[in-house]
Order: structure tokens, then C-alpha cells, then sequence
């Protein structure tokens, strides 16, 4: 099955630096920030006030359907055009033909009902701090309509994709918190692999910027409390780093067999040539000190994709501006790697983009491919101030122009799920 090589022939991206991906290209590589105060709601009052939000987006401007953008919610309609976009840069969709042999495999959301229609439920039924359910029975159905109840389903957005887009082959969907897009990515590369499909569109859709997310993340001690620089308050791997910012977006692979893709004479932006995933089985929310777990994904995915050491010249970063994971990170690179980590050229884009959760493997995938294509890789912004435990080559200056055949990308979620992605130049 590994013999199949799988290749990237189109990208869509909705991120907090453009709503397509040749803005947020540009805008990653200018050194633009999409972190600032958030704009959605009301955070004056919770401990990190600061975001990463996607800013002037309609799909009312889109080609999607009028009855499938009713059923959306916000982070799910980032994905659907991303998804099209995606669609339209590979110059192929699913037919009546071939739509069986197309897959949709996506890391998706946590949250799926709506703050406002959490609000609405309080106000109505439970004023007092405690659920009337005897009111609740009386007047509840009149409280939500059947297109409200549907939208809010966890698997909504995968269904309303597959719709859009006629797609009618496999069809799988996870969440493993910030490793989700990352694993998108891999199940899709698997899923042609094993032959259930000849093309796959994969990636990640996710947005917590809303009350419940910011509040759960706040108790966590997970975010950023630099309030008042917002638009550097995500410092990957820096050694005033004291957290990471939320971010939203969404962010689309087509995947299809390199075979195919030379007979249509498709462009080509890289090969996705291997993926690990692994459990830490530490804690919820840390990564192991030592790397534990991360170390072995990254063996995992090198293996799978026949790669050695060497060959390897980029890393594109989880790198999530948190103290522990940015050590965990280094120590497990280090291990990996040996002597060779102080050659690699290692970035993280969270510090302009902030941490997509369940897109952050999908957009981070995505930024890799285009790093080997265009032979380019982004910076780590706001790293102004050398952590001694972290004392690798950050890329911390500015973009680096950069031979690059083989690219890593990392993702590690809170629960301990590992996931790492080997990209490939294709000759």
C-alpha cells in the first residue's frame, strides 16, 4: 500500500490572516499578525481578552447553496469555503461517475451548540440558575426548530460537506483536540492508501472563540495574559511566552494518487508521504517533559514515509507559545534527530495565526505543502527573547528561503494524541 504516492493538488484556507489561501500566504510571509482584542463578544472581563478571528467573511458571496449555508454554523461555514476553494484550485470535483471513489475525512469542532442558543435556553428556562423542566415539557418544542437542532449535531459539518460537494465515498471525521486536522490529513492519506478511494478532500474546520471556549480555556491556564499587546501575544518558543491565543478558520486538502494527477496534468504542491500518530498518556492538557510520545509519532511518521534523518530540512512547529509544550517539543526533536536538530530550520505560525484546535493540523499541513512548493518557509514571530531550553533554529528573523525536499509537520492535542505528517517535493 505505501507504494501509492499521494500527492496535494489543491488547497483552500479561510484563516485569522485572509479568507482564501493566497491572502493569508502573503499576509503569513509580510509578517502580519491576525491576533488582536476579540471583536465577537464581550471578553472584557476574562482573564485573556485577546483572539484570533477571521475578519469580513460571507458565504452568502460563495457558490454554496442557499439550503446548505441555512444548516451551517460559523466554523462550518468557514469550511465549506475552504472546501470549494480547495476544489476549484485542483480543477476537479466528484462526478456521477466517480463520486463513490471520493472520500471526505476532516478533523472537526468541539462544540457544536451555538452560545446563543445556550443563552436563549437559560433565559427561557432556567432564569433561577436551576432547569424548569415542567416548563421545559410545555413549552421546549417551540424553543428550537428542527434546522437548529440538525445544525448542531457533531456531524453536521461532515454531512453538509459531503452534500455540497457530492461525495459519496468514505467518509470519516475525529476529534482529538489540536491533533484533529493533522489525523484529517493522515486518514485521508490511509484511505487511498488502502484503496476505498482514488481522490480525498481532507482538513479541519474549528472556531472556540466564543464565551464557553475562552472561559474553559481560561480555568485551564491555557492562554495568553498579554492583553495589552495583543497582536504579539502568542511568542512560540519565546521565554516570555505565557500561553497561546485562540484562533478560528478552516483549512482544505485535495488528495489524490500521483498517478491521476500527472494523467490530468494537474499542479502539483507536494507529496503526503507519511503520517505517525500516537498517545502520550500523561495529562490531559501537558505534553510529557521529555517529549514522550511526540518522539514516538515523529519516528512513526519517518518510518512510514522511507525517509532519512537527513533528508529532512524543515519542521513547521506545534509550537503553541505554552511553557511546557514548547520545551516538550525541543527535548522530543532532539531526541529524534540527534546532532542533526541544530541543522533543521524549525517555525511555528501560531504566533500570527494563533491555535486553530481542530484546523491547526489541517492549516499547519497546508502551509508545509506550500512551503516546499514555493521552497519557502514562514517565520516564528515575536521570538525576541532566547529561551535556554529552547535552542534550536526557531527561524525567528524572517521568512527563510530554503531547499526543501522533505518538511515535517507537527501536531499535539490536549487528551495526549500526537499526530506528525511527512511532506515531500515531488520530482
Amino acid at each position: 500500500m505505501n507504494n501509492k504516492r499521494i500527492v496535494i493538488t489543491g488547497i483552500g484556507i479561510v484563516s485569522p490572516l485572509g479568507n482564501d489561501t493566497q491572502t493569508t500566504w502573503k499576509n503569513l510571509l509580510a509578517g502580519k499578525s491576525g491576533v488582536d482584542t476579540i471583536k465577537k463578544f464581550d471578553a472584557s472581563t476574562f482573564t485573556t481578552k485577546v483572539g484570533a478571528e477571521v475578519e469580513n467573511f460571507s458565504l452568502a458571496e460563495t457558490t454554496i447553496s442557499r439550503k446548505i449555508q441555512r444548516y451551517a454554523i460559523d466554523f462550518t461555514k468557514y469550511a465549506l469555503a475552504a472546501a470549494a476553494e480547495a476544489f476549484n484550485d485542483a480543477a476537479i470535483r466528484p462526478t456521477q461517475t466517480n463520486a463513490t471513489r471520493w472520500g471526505i475525512t476532516v478533523g472537526c469542532g468541539m462544540i457544536a451548540a451555538e452560545f446563543d442558543y445556550l443563552s436563549k435556553f437559560q433565559q427561557q428556562f432556567a432564569a433561577d440558575g436551576a432547569v424548569d423542566m415542567a416548563k421545559f415539557g410545555k413549552h421546549g418544542l417551540n424553543s428550537i426548530s428542527a434546522s437548529q437542532f440538525s445544525r448542531m449535531q457533531s456531524n453536521a459539518g461532515i454531512g453538509l460537506l459531503a452534500q455540497q460537494f457530492n461525495i459519496q465515498g468514505y467518509t470519516a471525521a475525529v476529534h482529538t483536540a489540536c491533533a484533529s486536522g493533522g489525523q484529517g490529513l493522515a486518514l485521508g492519506l490511509q484511505a487511498i492508501r488502502r484503496g476505498d478511494c482514488d481522490y480525498v478532500l481532507a482538513g479541519g474546520f474549528d472556531s472556540m472563540l466564543n464565551p464557553i471556549g475562552l472561559a474553559g480555556f481560561c480555568l485551564l491556564g491555557a492562554l495568553s495574559s498579554h492583553n495589552e499587546t495583543p497582536q504579539s501575544a502568542s511568542r512560540p518558543f519565546d521565554l516570555t511566552r505565557n500561553g497561546f491565543v485562540l484562533g478560528e478558520g478552516a483549512a482544505f486538502l485535495i488528495l489524490e494518487e500521483y498517478n491521476h494527477a500527472k494523467a490530468r496534468n494537474a499542479k502539483i504542491y507536494a507529496e503526503l508521504a507519511g503520517e505517525g500518530t500516537t498517545n502520550s498518556c500523561y495529562r490531559i492538557t501537558d505534553s510529557h517533559p521529555d517529549g514522550d510520545g511526540a518522539i514516538q509519532a515523529m519516528q512513526a511518521a519517518i518510518k512510514d514515509a522511507d525517509v532519512a534523518l537527513e533528508n529532512i530540512q524543515y519542521v513547521n512547529a506545534h509550537g503553541t507559545s505554552t511553557k511546557m509544550n514548547d520545551i516538550s517539543e525541543t527535548n522530543a526533536l532532539k531526541q529524534v534527530f540527534g546532532p542533526q536538530a541544530k541543522q533543521l530550520a524549525i517555525s511555528s505560525t501560531k504566533g500570527q495565526i494563533g491555535h486553530l484546535i481542530s484546523a491547526a493540523g489541517a492549516i499547519e499541513g497546508a502551509f508545509t505543502a506550500l512551503s516546499i512548493q514555493q521552497q519557502k518557509i514562514p517565520m516564528t514571530a515575536h521570538l525576541t527573547t532566547p529561551d535556554p531550553e529552547c535552542d534550536l533554529d526557531y527561524v525567528a528573523d524572517k521568512p527563510r528561503d530554503l531547499t526543501i525536499n522533505t518538511a515535517m509537520s507537527n501536531s499535539f492535542g490536549f487528551g495526549g494524541t500526537n499526530s506528525v505528517l511527512i511532506f515531500k517535493a515531488v520530482e
